[in-house]
């Protein structure tokens, strides 16, 4: 007794069909490449804008860190400044006081020499004596910068001198110191004590049509 074979035989695929599924199966093997590569560009992108704003975010700070330290160099710059300026004004504050000090010296010395008798051969070698303390005196005091201000004969300059009185001299143009009461002195171009004169006036106008 025969038996009958329950497969059933395969349907027979033909080029065309065979050649269709080899087609889809390649695109859907593109689509899949297409789309790893969006996933790895996408990726890549990400990254790029992150190093875009690590190296913004740095050039930042970078920018931020030297003008920080402008400022800071700029800061200590003043302070130095300030510093030398300080110890300058100490400084000409110091001489000054020591000047001033000298200069009731010097203004005694001489003084002193205006009114002994140079004519009293006794007295000669005070004299000799008190010239060498105002000639050393007056040297060490023009290494620090302390000049005279002997405006004899010269025009009166009120920022250098003080007139203490006025009075008519024939013969001399009004506004001229014609005596020194006292010396004036100037530090390093500075005045610290004006000279005090006697100033020439111009005679009083004579009214000759009366």
């Amino acid at each position: 007794m025969t038996t009958e074979s329950n497969n059933k035989p395969e349907q027979d695929i033909t080029p065309e069909q065979l050649a269709d599924e080899i087609v889809q199966q390649a695109e859907e093997q593109v689509e899949k490449q297409q789309e790893h590569a969006k996933e790895v560009i996408s990726l890549e992108q990400e990254l790029i804008n992150e190093l875009k704003l690590a190296v913004a975010t740095a050039q930042s700070t970078v920018s931020d860190q030297k003008d920080s330290v402008i400022r800071a160099k700029a800061e200590v710059d003043n302070i130095r400044r300030r510093a030398a300026l300080d110890v300058e004004k100490a400084r000409k504050f110091a001489l000054e006081k020591f000047a001033g000090e000298m200069l009731t010296t010097v203004d005694n010395l001489e003084r002193a020499l205006q009114s002994i008798d140079k004519e009293d051969e006794s007295k000669k070698g005070v004299i000799e004596g008190i010239e060498l303390t105002l000639q050393g005196l007056t040297a060490s005091l023009e290494k620090f910068g302390v000049k005279a201000v002997d405006p004899q004969d010269q025009p009166f300059n009120p920022e250098l001198h003080q007139a203490m009185s006025m009075q008519e001299v024939p013969g001399v143009a009004p506004n001229t110191v014609i005596a020194v009461m006292q010396k004036g002195y100037e530090l390093n171009g500075r005045l610290i004590r004006p000279a005090m004169v006697m100033v020439s006036k111009a005679a009083p106008v004579v009214d000759t049509t009366a």
